[in-house]
Parts: C-alpha cells; structure tokens; sequence
C-alpha cells in the first residue's frame, strides 16, 4: 500500500469520528438530562376472601368442596366397596380373539406387511418379521389381495396365507 493512501484512509476516519462526536454532544433532544425524582409510596393491601367467598367461587366455578372429614369418610367407603367388588369378580382370564384384514397392493414389501401386522398388535416387532421372511426366502413371493387373519393363528400360519410357498 501506498503512504499516501494510508494517510488518506485515516484522515477519513478521523474528520467522521469528528462529525459523530460533533453531533452527539450538540444534541439537545427532548428529553431532560436529569430526571426529576419524586417520592410517591403506594401501598397495596393483599385481601384475601373469606372461606364462605372460596366455597362460593369454586361451586361456581363445578368444583366440589368437601371437608376433611366427609372426604376421608367418602374415600375409606370407596375402598371398602372396591375391594368386595374384586372378591366377587371372577379370576378367570377372558381371551379376545383379534381379526385383521390386510389389504396388499402391488409395491408393498415384507417390511410393509411386517408393519401393518405389528400396528394390529399380531406381531411384536416387523423388524424381525422381515427378517425372518428374508431367511425363508420368501421376500420376492409376496401374494397380492384382501387375508383374514385371526389373532389364534401361529406366525408360520400367516406366512403361509400371505406369501406364496
């Protein structure tokens, strides 16, 4: 760079910086330079409702208010009640059986089935149904249209349903 250059750059900056400066300090603005300060205390007076007002405002508002005491009493004739109606029950386990239509289209694969039978809750993970179809061989012999599955049937069961052997 040249010296003249430099010299030139830096006359700039300075006669700038001496504009800034300039034009900052004769600024008057609107606004005062010292604030006026006065001295005004307010004091505010927390009232709190009576418990008759609280009641009040939570009835209305749906609530339910009981006292201590009628609700330990409500709580203690709930459990008593609960624990006959299980003695009475029976233990006997109710098994659901679950049907799932399928409905395959050109272009799924076995992971797409493997996922439509894991949302329907027939199969655990499609991680591992697709694999296990990749392990027969069968991943190319997926068979197109409407299958009934039933949740009693064994997983070789719906292999055999959906793919062709």
């Amino acid at each position: 760079m040249r010296i003249n250059l430099l010299s030139s750059f830096t006359a700039g900056i300075l006669i700038t910086t001496t504009i800034c400066g300039a034009v900052y300090f004769a600024d008057k603005g609107d606004a005062p330079k010292v604030s006026a300060k006065t001295s005004e205390k307010t004091t505010s007076i927390k009232v709190q409702p009576s418990e008759e007002e609280m009641v009040e405002n939570l009835v209305a508002k749906g609530y339910i208010v009981l006292p201590k005491a009628e609700y330990d009493k409500n709580l203690a004739a709930a459990k008593a009640s609960g624990t006959k109606e299980n003695v009475s029950e029976d233990k006997t386990p109710e098994t659901t059986k679950t049907q799932v239509v399928l409905n395959i289209t050109n272009g799924m694969t076995s992971g797409d089935v493997g996922y439509m039978l894991k949302d329907a809750g027939m199969i655990e993970d499609a991680y591992t149904f697709s694999t296990d179809i990749e392990k027969r061989g069968l991943q190319n012999k997926l068979r197109q249209g409407v299958f009934n599955i039933d949740s009693e049937m064994s997983l070789d069961q719906v292999i055999s349903i959906i793919f062709k052997q």
